[in-house]
C-alpha cells in the first residue's frame, strides 16, 4: 500500500483517486475549489460526448485508440460506481446543411472507413425531429456520458479519500506537495493532473476556450449526440435528462474565461435551431465557458519520474481520454 497525493480534482484526479483508493492505497486529493460540486475544472462544461471517430478530424490515430479503449472501460467504470445510467453507448450523427455538404464530405474523407451515410428515411428513424433536408451521417459505437453527475460520484465512492477542498499545489514535485497555506504534503507518489493550473510547470501549456449553452426543452426529443458541420464551429448538440439539450462548440482558441459572447450565442443557437427546428420554443437554462488544457500538437502528456507522474494536455479530449490514460498510469504505480 502507497501515499499517493493528487494535485488537481478534474476528471482525470477523481478518476484516479477512485481507482487507487479501490486498489488499497491511501490517497489525498488538493484542489482549489470549494466542495466537490463547484464547477472550476474544465469536465464541468462538456456536453460528455464519446466520440473517438469523429475526434479524428484532428487527432492523431493512437488519440482515436484511446478514446476506443475508454469506450471499453466507461461502461465497467459506470457499473462500478453503481450509476450504470451514467454512460450510454448507442451511437451519434454528424449533420451537414446542403450548402455545406462540400465540406463536410472533404472532412469525412479523412476519417478511416468513413461514416455511414443515411438517406431521409434512415435519417428520421433515428431521430424524426431533426430538419428533414439534412445530410447525415451514422457514426456506431459512439456514446455520451453525464459529467457532472460522475464527477460528483466520484467523490461519493471515494469516502476513504482524503479530499482537501478549498487549498492550491503552489508547487509540485517528487513526493511532495507544497500548498497555498504553508503546508506540505509528503507521499510515495505525487500525481499532477492540475490541467492549466500545472503551467508554471508545463510553460507550453494554453487553454482552448469552450463554450455551451444549456436548453431547457420539454417534448423535443433528440436521442444521442449529433455534431453539425457548421463553416465556423463544429456545433454539437446533447440531450440530458430533464428535457435539458446542450449546445456547444468545440474549441476556440482563446484564453478569455469571460462569459459568452452574443455573436457566440447568437451563432450557437441559431445553429441548434437550423437543426432542431423544435428548439423554437426551448428555454435557456444557462451559458458557460471554460478552458481546455492543449499542449501544442494537441496530444496527452504522461510523464512519469521516480515520485512524480504529471498527466496533461487532455485539450477537448479530457473525458474520451481518461479512462485509457488512467490505466496507463496506473501501470506506473
Amino acid at each position: 500500500m502507497a501515499s499517493i497525493a493528487i494535485a488537481g480534482a478534474g476528471v482525470m484526479g477523481r478518476l484516479l483517486a477512485w481507482q487507487l483508493a479501490r486498489a488499497g492505497h491511501r490517497v489525498s486529493v488538493v484542489d482549489p475549489a470549494e466542495g466537490p460540486a463547484q464547477p472550476g475544472a474544465a469536465g464541468f462544461t462538456s456536453a460528455g460526448m464519446l466520440s473517438p471517430l469523429a475526434e479524428q478530424e484532428h487527432a492523431e490515430p493512437d488519440v482515436a485508440a484511446m478514446g476506443w479503449r475508454s469506450l471499453e472501460l466507461w461502461p465497467a467504470i459506470a457499473d462500478a460506481l453503481e450509476r450504470p445510467e451514467l454512460v450510454k453507448i448507442d451511437g451519434s450523427l454528424l449533420l451537414a446543411h446542403g450548402s455545406d455538404v462540400g465540406s463536410a464530405q472533404r472532412v469525412l474523407s479523412r476519417l478511416p472507413g468513413g461514416p455511414e451515410p443515411l438517406n431521409r428515411a434512415g435519417l428520421q428513424m433515428l431521430e424524426p425531429t431533426l430538419a428533414p433536408d439534412l445530410w447525415a451521417w451514422w457514426l456506431p459505437g459512439e456514446g455520451q456520458l453525464l459529467p457532472r453527475e460522475l464527477l460528483q460520484t466520484f467523490v461519493e465512492r471515494s469516502q476513504d479519500v482524503e479530499w482537501r477542498w478549498g487549498r492550491r499545489a503552489v508547487a509540485v514535485g517528487p513526493h511532495r506537495l507544497d500548498l497555498d497555506d504553508g503546508n506540505v504534503v509528503d507521499a510515495d507518489l505525487v500525481i499532477d493532473t492540475r490541467g492549466l493550473g500545472a503551467k508554471p510547470d508545463l510553460p507550453a501549456l494554453r487553454g482552448v476556450r469552450g463554450e455551451i449553452i444549456w436548453l431547457h426543452a420539454p417534448g423535443v426529443e433528440l436521442h444521442r449526440p449529433v455534431r453539425l458541420m457548421h463553416p465556423r464551429h463544429r456545433v454539437y448538440l446533447v440531450p440530458r435528462p430533464g428535457d435539458v439539450i446542450v449546445v456547444g462548440a468545440s474549441e476556440i482558441e482563446s484564453e478569455d474565461r469571460s462569459p459568452l459572447s452574443l455573436r457566440s450565442a447568437v451563432e450557437l443557437m441559431a445553429a441548434a435551431h437550423s437543426v432542431l427546428p423544435a428548439l423554437a420554443e426551448a428555454r435557456i437554462v444557462h451559458m458557460e465557458a471554460n478552458l481546455r488544457p492543449a499542449l501544442p500538437d494537441h496530444r496527452p502528456c504522461l510523464d512519469h519520474r521516480p515520485g512524480l507522474l504529471r498527466i496533461n494536455g487532455l485539450f477537448r479530449h479530457g473525458w474520451l481520454l481518461a479512462p485509457a490514460l488512467a490505466e496507463k498510469a496506473l501501470q506506473h504505480v
